[in-house]
């Protein structure tokens, strides 16, 4: 029992931040299509700059950048297509899922799957450790939702 608790609980926690993620993927590619990723690539770099100009050897402030670049050299449609697609499947997915709604398990099984599957072909194309790793927390994302969907279903009334 008590791994079942501690198992529904690291569910919870994994898709609340799947959830705030495809909140921020959303808000993220509203904002690039209202501004264009070069205004945004501008904010960026001025709100990180000076960080970087005070401890260059600030990793996280740094792979901020360089993702930010490139945002900026992708092509905007898709960019803004793909945040705004991902983040809204995300969030409602998430949103089902901690309200306990059932039906949700097998689509959002198949969306992830594809998450999984889209990125994994991406990152075999072009290596990223940022990609592979969201690709890896979508695989554990995935095995926790069918632990949780098999689990559940075993502790309905007949």
């Amino acid at each position: 029992m008590k791994t079942r608790s501690l198992t529904h609980l690291v569910y919870l926690i994994t898709i609340a931040i799947k959830g705030a993620d495809g909140v921020i993927e959303t808000l993220l590619g509203l904002l690039i299509a209202i501004t264009g990723p070069d205004r945004l690539y501008s904010m960026i770099l001025h709100f990180t700059t000076p960080e970087l100009a005070e401890n260059p050897a600030n990793r996280t402030v740094a792979a901020i950048q360089h993702g930010a670049a490139g945002l900026a050299h992708a092509s905007a449609r898709f960019m803004i297509f793909y945040l705004l697609v991902h983040g809204i499947l995300k969030s409602g997915i998430a949103v089902n899922l901690l309200a306990g709604k059932r039906w949700i398990f097998a689509p959002a099984c198949v969306i992830l799957t594809g998450f999984i599957l889209y990125m994994g072909y991406h990152t075999t194309q072009h290596f990223s450790r940022w990609l592979l790793g969201f690709a890896l927390f979508d695989l554990l994302t995935l095995v926790l939702v069918i632990n949780e969907w098999v689990g559940g279903k075993q502790h309905q009334p007949a």
